[in-house]
């Protein structure tokens, strides 16, 4: 949600009119009905009649809307019918497990039809997704990289502190960050929590369990003020999810001058760390991650150098040239 308001901005900002249309998107069990009433959907004339010339899609099922230029800036497909289906379905029981079996068979068929055949253009947000594009339905794209939001980032110290943005659910894997910290108890530094979900209770239980409550702290969600500024402040921002499929926080972190430390399985994040060289991709395990916080947190001058280096990458993945990207493969 947060690309696409942010596209829709940038998008008037550089002379388009443009309007953001939410479309239903309904999980499992309602699933097929969200597919045909977007497969309804015909956007070629807007409420008053008035002709529309492009129409840009993002995330499953929405690229099922009619139109006869349309783009699609793709996120990600049903993630438990892909690339999470192993983890997702182990969990099941047999019935249902065949229930589910039969339910992605048909939605892979509809997903290759669709993007296929109802989209002009497919643009990948990572070259993650590209590659699950690919092992799932031979479907070619280009790599275009979302830009950072539009807000008022900035640099102002390489404080004592690491930064996790992030909604707290498995998938993130935040435990192994807390066990990280754990690694290095006689260490002075500090890690701020932004987000909330699911997760948070069991994280919290575990930053008691570990005694590091005088070191771990969780702030939920905060307004854009407190997010910039915890940007602005931290040592480095740890962000190292299991097979994100982009995660603006690298390219946010990049723009507020600080380095990332994310995982070599992180999909995304690790793509951008490595392409900039602006942050650190270690093996997803307590031990490596200890190390890496403990490398940027004993030596401020390597943070900063890091954070030049992803300041310069950051303004390389710029709204201007999205825009014109976007607009011409209509």
């Amino acid at each position: 949600m947060i690309i696409a308001r942010s596209t829709v901005r940038a998008l008037r900002e550089y002379g388009h009119e443009a309007e953001l249309i939410l479309t239903p998107q309904n999980r499992f069990s309602r699933v097929f009905q969200a597919y045909a009433a977007n497969w309804l959907t015909d956007l070629r004339e807007d409420g008053l009649g008035r002709p529309i010339d492009q129409v840009i899609s993002f995330r499953y099922p929405s690229y099922a809307v009619y139109h006869p230029v349309h783009t699609n800036w793709l996120n990600h497909r049903f993630r438990e019918y892909y690339d999470l289906w192993a983890n997702w379905s182990a969990t099941l029981s047999v019935p249902k497990k065949v229930k589910e079996r039969i339910k992605r068979w048909v939605i892979h068929r509809l997903d290759n039809y669709l993007l296929k055949h109802r989209v002009t253009k497919i643009f990948a947000q990572s070259r993650t997704i590209q590659e699950r594009l690919k092992k799932w339905g031979h479907i070619s794209s280009e790599v275009l990289y979302p830009p950072p939001p539009q807000r008022s980032y900035r640099t102002e110290k390489y404080g004592d502190f690491i930064l996790t943005v992030s909604r707290l659910d498995k998938l993130k894997r935040l435990d192994q960050l807390i066990y990280a910290l754990a690694r290095r108890g006689a260490s002075a530094y500090q890690l701020k929590i932004i987000g909330d979900g699911p997760e948070r209770t069991t994280l919290e239980h575990l930053v008691r369990e570990l005694n590091l409550e005088e070191r771990v702290f969780f702030s939920g969600w905060t307004d854009e003020a407190s997010l910039l500024e915890a940007y602005a402040e931290c040592r480095a921002v740890f962000f190292g999810p299991y097979q994100e499929d982009y995660g603006l926080v690298t390219i946010e972190a990049f723009a507020s001058g600080k380095p990332v430390i994310t995982c070599t399985d992180s999909g995304g994040p690790a793509e951008l760390v490595s392409a900039s060289g602006a942050g650190l991709v270690v093996p997803p395990d307590p031990d490596s991650i200890a190390l890496s916080l403990e490398k940027i947190m004993s030596d401020a001058s390597l943070a900063e150098k890091m954070g030049q280096q992803a300041i310069a990458y950051a303004a390389k993945i710029n709204w201007e040239d999205t825009v014109k990207r976007l607009t011409l493969a209509g």
